[in-house]
């Protein structure tokens, strides 16, 4: 009878990322003035057009020289004006525009740079320097460039010596339609990626970009094709957490470091060849794979031929039980065992994560599905008009935006320092809060919803379900502010000690809605193994109302969600 061994590779630890469908935007939350505009195709070419004409008509300049002077200096017209007229020379030095234009030779034949051949002076061409070439040379030359990328926008003469710019006219002259098509959409490119102030939206297919008004509100952009993503780190939107956190989590569920804690946790290398093995059943006769096929004791590591009946049988080792009393396995128990909690800790908050952002998804396949089919189900059903059935919507505007949070929050939550007592205790009570919310609100407005939709006629009660949906939408953005505002400000309402946490806790949890006393109460009881809040409720403090889902201190008097009387 023998164990069986499992050779272990690594593997890497999925990551999920945002995908490009509608989303709810950052106004369902804190009220945040909006600090950017969306940019389609033609608003790029229309602002291009201008900043050319603006540079143009200032400097005097042609079309094609004030492009060449806005690609150097970045699109940025005022940069362009200051070095303009602090020193004209040495800009037109650097940037390649000769201060005179030079004509092409008077004759009848001109002499070609490039492929040396005679040829009439009509079919010559030079850009400002003057240094002739033929048409074709000219066409072989510009597609050339403009095929090997976005550097055409710096075309100089072909003339080895001369530092000349090639602009857009000579390119519109002797280009084809392809080449010109991709020359402007370098050109266009360029104007968003080389201008600070705007960037394109990172979601796949997107043809927007953003420009944005730095220093004013928070990084979060949600760009029209629906995506939401951080102006700053151009991930998706992560609004409370930093980006320098996102950024270590991101990292985190990419690298392998946790592949290696999981085989330091859950295997041992072979004592000849080195190769991790897991045991997953059987006995402590271990042996390795092919070619090694070394028998080996899992215990001690030692060899199999050296064990029997008087070393402790197939189950059991004596040799490994002496050692380790005498302290031998110490320090590689130690590791393994400091391994294994990493990994769990890991896995605790990255299943939530993950389940959080698949709970999203859902959430905006639901939401998609309400708009284009539902909605107008539910109007006819109910006998109103679609208008006023927007709360329903909102609300679910509401579940994708706080699922997003919810989201993040597991990210902050795993690199929380666990020395810091009291700001665990008061994360741990404000994400508990703001995730009872939720699933509320989420079970309300799926579950609940679907009787009105699979109705025959019109429900008197529909109204009621109207009060107390839009109620729960309500107090769940109260849940969330709360925790936004808390995680920004890095927790600071709590001091260094468990009783001002507790203060602060308390005091907190009067302004959402005077449930001081079972809010202490809740958040005691909902700390996890590993930090993250559980869901219980102590229900000698906590009553629920009759009437939709909502869980309400004993001493209300009304359902803060319907506003019914609690009897």
């Amino acid at each position: 009878m023998t164990g069986t061994p499992t050779t272990t590779s690594p593997t890497t630890t999925p990551t999920t990322r945002g995908s490009s469908s509608p989303t709810g935007s950052s106004h369902l939350f804190l009220v945040v003035q909006q600090n950017y505009s969306i940019l389609s195709e033609v608003d790029i070419n229309q602002r291009q057009e201008d900043d050319i004409n603006r540079v143009s008509t200032v400097l005097s300049i042609s079309k094609s020289e004030a492009c060449v002077l806005l690609r150097n200096y970045n699109w940025s017209v005022s940069k362009v004006h200051d070095e303009w007229f602090a020193d004209e020379e040495r800009v037109r030095k650097v940037v390649g525009l000769p201060e005179k234009h030079t004509e092409l030779p008077n004759d009848r034949e001109v002499t070609c740079g490039i492929c040396f051949e005679s040829c009439p002076r009509g079919t010559m061409n030079a850009a400002a320097c003057g240094h002739p070439f033929c048409s074709t040379c000219w066409r072989g030359y510009i597609s050339t460039a403009i095929n090997d990328g976005p550097g055409c926008l710096m075309l100089r003469c072909p003339d080895p010596s001369c530092a000349a710019a090639v602009g857009q006219d000579m390119i519109n002259a002797l280009a084809d339609d392809e080449d010109k098509e991709k020359y402007g959409r370098y050109l266009r490119r360029s104007y968003i990626e080389d201008n600070r102030k705007t960037k394109w939206c990172p979601a796949p297919g997107c043809e927007y970009a953003v420009e944005f008004v730095m220093g004013s509100g928070s990084y979060d952009v949600n760009c029209n094709c629906s995506y939401g993503f951080c102006w700053n780190c151009t991930e998706e939107a992560h609004r409370p957490v930093d980006c320098a956190t996102v950024s270590k989590w991101i990292l985190k569920n990419s690298a392998e470091s946790e592949n290696m804690n999981w085989i330091l946790a859950n295997s041992k290398p072979c004592p000849k060849c080195k190769r991790p093995i897991e045991k997953n059943q059987g006995c402590m006769h271990i042996t390795c794979t092919p070619p090694c096929k070394f028998e080996f004791c899992w215990l001690c590591l030692g060899p199999w031929s050296e064990h029997g009946e008087r070393t402790g049988g197939f189950y059991a080792c004596n040799r490994y039980e002496s050692a380790r009393q005498e302290g031998a396995y110490d320090e590689s128990e130690r590791r393994r065992e400091m391994a294994k909690n990493s990994l769990e800790r890991y896995t605790h908050y990255y299943e939530r994560w993950a389940a959080n952002q698949s709970s999203r998804q859902k959430a905006l396949g639901d939401l998609q599905s309400l708009q284009n089919e539902k909605l107008e189900k539910l109007s006819d059903i109910q006998s109103q008009p679609e208008s006023q059935l927007k709360f329903i919507i909102e609300a679910w505007l509401q579940i994708v935006e706080c699922r997003r949070v919810l989201k993040w929050t597991y990210a902050y939550g795993f690199y929380l320092p666990d020395h810091e007592h009291a700001k665990r205790q008061f994360f741990e009570y404000l994400q508990g809060e703001a995730e009872s919310g939720l699933e509320r609100l989420h079970q309300c407005a799926e579950k609940e919803l679907q009787v009105y939709l699979e109705a025959e006629s019109p429900s008197k009660d529909f109204n009621d379900f109207r009060t107390k949906l839009a109620g729960l939408t309500s107090v769940t953005r109260n849940y969330f502010e709360n925790l936004v505002r808390a995680l920004e400000t890095g927790l600071n309402d709590v001091g260094p000690s468990t009783s001002q946490g507790t203060c602060s806790k308390s005091a907190t949890s009067k302004s959402l809605g005077g449930k001081s006393k079972s809010g202490k109460n809740r958040a005691s009881n909902t700390s996890s193994k590993y930090g993250a809040p559980n869901r219980g409720v102590d229900d000698s403090n906590i009553w629920t109302c009759e009437h939709c889902t909502y869980a309400n201190p004993k001493s209300a008097r009304a359902c803060q969600a319907c506003d019914r009387q609690h009897r």
